[in-house]
């Protein structure tokens, strides 16, 4: 699905649930096009009944306080724990676990070379900063390229 791009801390359900789609959607289930394969790929490997509408309305932000069916079927379809989405006090690090897991599919895809990552580790503590801020810089404006 491309390079991941990270969860911010205060994210909120909308964009955490966008974050799984686009950085931790199954292989096997196929990329959705739109909410109806959205759904029906959720529905298909869990078995809990979730409508298109439901998962349009997730997306955008319209329902910020979906039954626990239906937060668990998200869980369970992702392979997240299911206070990635927003129990108190867990989501930090879960968000750092899942930042860490999609990098990994990536490097495994070939989005990412192991090598480079490699390169990264063996760099200077100056060097690094450097990269550092030349992926914050390009990330940001990737981010801004993509919002129009």
């Amino acid at each position: 699905m491309g390079t991941v791009q990270e969860i911010s801390p205060g994210a909120t359900l909308a964009e955490k649930v966008e974050w799984l789609i686009r950085n931790l959607w199954p292989a096997d289930a196929g990329p959705p096009r739109n909410n109806v394969e959205t759904a029906g790929a959720i529905a298909r490997a869990t078995g809990e009944d979730i409508s298109s509408t439901t998962v349009w309305k997730l997306r955008t932000g319209r329902q910020e306080n979906p039954q626990l069916k239906t937060l668990t079927a998200l869980a369970t379809f992702f392979g997240v724990p299911i206070g990635y989405f927003g129990f108190p006090g867990e989501t930090r690090s879960i968000d750092e676990d899942l930042t860490l897991q999609a990098l990994r599919r990536d490097v495994e895809q070939g989005v990412i070379r192991p090598e480079v990552l490699r390169a990264l580790v063996d760099l200077s503590a100056e060097a690094r900063w450097v990269v550092d801020e030349m992926i914050l810089s390009a990330a940001a404006a990737d981010r801004h390229r993509r919002s129009g």
